[in-house]
C-alpha cells in the first residue's frame, strides 16, 4: 500500500515512499490542497473554493482556475499505486476522501490534543504523556510557514494555541515526575511563542529551583518583569512576586506552594488574556477586510449581470 504523507507544520511537504510528490509545485495547488486537508471532515462547494483561490477574478475565471488546480491535484495524487482516490470531486462540491491512504501531521496532532483534553498535566498516565510528546515533535514550525492568507492565519493561531496548551501540560507532567530539565525545555519553548506568559515564568522559576539552580530561578523572575513591561506594560502579579521572595529566602516548601494549581489553559492571567485578545483582534481585522472585499466583488458581479 502506497501512503501519501502530508506535512503542513513548517513548510508544505507531500511525500510518497519517502520521495517528494511530483506535480505539486504551484502555490495555488498547494493552497487548495492544504485548505481541503485542514477541513477534511466535510465537503466544500466549488464556489467557495473558487473564491478562495482567485477571489479577485471574475466568477467564470475563478472557476476555470479551480478546474485547473483540481486537474493538477488529481494528476499528482493519483499517480502511483493507490486503492482509493484522495479527492472526491463532484459537480458542486469537493472533499478529501477520509478512507484514502494518506497521513497528515495536523490530524495526528489534533488527535493527541482531543484524546488528552480535560486531563490535567499532572494526571497524565505514561501512554498519554508519550502521545503529547510525539505530538509536539510534529510541530516543526507554525502552520504553512510563510503563508499569509486569512484562512491560514486563523488556522495557524488555532493550532499554535493547541501547541502551547500541550507544552503547558507537559511542563506540569515533568514537574510531577521530577523531570525538571525536561520541563524547563517545554517552558522555554512556550516563551518563544508567548514571551509574556507569566504563568510559564512561575513554573520555570520553580523547576529551576527544584533542579538546584536557585540563581537561575531568580534571574527568571527578572526576565518575567522585563517581558511583562515591554509586551503589556504591566507588573508581575502578587503570587509571582511572592514566589520570587520565597525562592530568594530559600524557602523550598513555600516556593512549591506559590506555584499554585495549573489552570485549564496557559495564559490564564489577565495580562496574558489581554495579549492574546489583542493578537486575535488583529487576525479578525484581517478576516473582516477580506470579507468586505469579497462582498464588494460579488456586488460588482451582480451589477454586471443587470441588463
Amino acid at each position: 500500500m502506497s501512503v501519501i504523507r502530508f506535512q503542513l507544520f513548517g513548510k508544505f511537504s507531500a511525500r510518497r515512499d519517502e520521495l517528494a510528490l511530483k506535480g505539486l509545485d504551484a502555490s495555488k495547488d498547494q493552497e487548495l490542497l492544504s485548505y481541503l486537508l485542514l477541513r477534511r471532515d466535510h465537503s466544500h462547494p466549488r464556489e467557495t473554493l473558487a473564491g478562495l483561490l482567485r477571489g479577485d477574478s471574475s466568477t467564470n475565471r475563478s472557476k476555470k482556475y479551480l478546474r485547473q488546480s483540481l486537474w493538477h491535484l488529481h494528476a499528482a495524487l493519483e499517480a502511483g499505486t493507490i486503492d482509493r482516490h484522495v479527492l472526491l470531486v463532484e459537480h458542486d462540491w469537493v472533499q478529501i476522501n477520509l478512507r484514502s491512504e494518506l497521513s497528515l501531521d495536523v490530524a495526528e496532532f489534533e488527535q493527541a490534543f482531543t484524546t488528552t483534553q480535560g486531563v490535567p498535566g499532572k494526571g497524565l498516565d505514561s501512554p498519554h504523556a508519550q502521545m503529547l510528546k510525539d505530538a509536539v515533535e510534529l510541530y516543526k514550525g507554525d502552520l504553512l510557514d510563510g503563508w499569509y492568507q486569512d484562512w491560514c492565519l486563523f488556522e495557524r493561531e488555532r493550532l499554535q494555541n493547541m501547541y502551547l496548551h500541550m507544552l503547558d501540560k507537559l511542563m506540569s507532567y515533568s514537574q510531577e515526575h521530577k523531570e525538571y530539565e525536561t520541563g524547563q525545555g517545554y517552558g522555554s519553548t512556550i516563551l518563544r511563542y508567548d514571551r509574556a506568559s507569566e504563568r510559564t515564568y512561575r513554573r520555570l522559576m520553580h523547576l529551576q529551583y527544584m533542579a538546584g539552580d536557585r540563581t537561575g530561578a531568580l534571574r527568571q523572575y527578572e526576565r518575567c518583569v522585563a517581558a511583562l513591561d515591554e509586551e503589556l506594560g504591566v507588573k508581575p502579579e502578587r503570587r509571582t512576586k511572592a514566589l520570587y521572595e520565597n525562592i530568594r529566602a530559600d524557602g523550598i516548601e513555600k516556593a512549591a506552594s506559590g506555584v499554585g494549581q495549573p489552570a485549564s489553559v496557559p495564559g490564564a492571567t489577565l495580562p496574558e488574556v489581554l495579549g492574546r485578545l489583542k493578537k486575535l483582534q488583529m487576525i479578525l481585522g484581517a478576516v473582516q477586510k477580506r470579507v468586505q472585499r469579497d462582498i464588494q466583488s460579488v456586488e460588482q458581479g451582480l451589477k454586471s449581470l443587470k441588463p
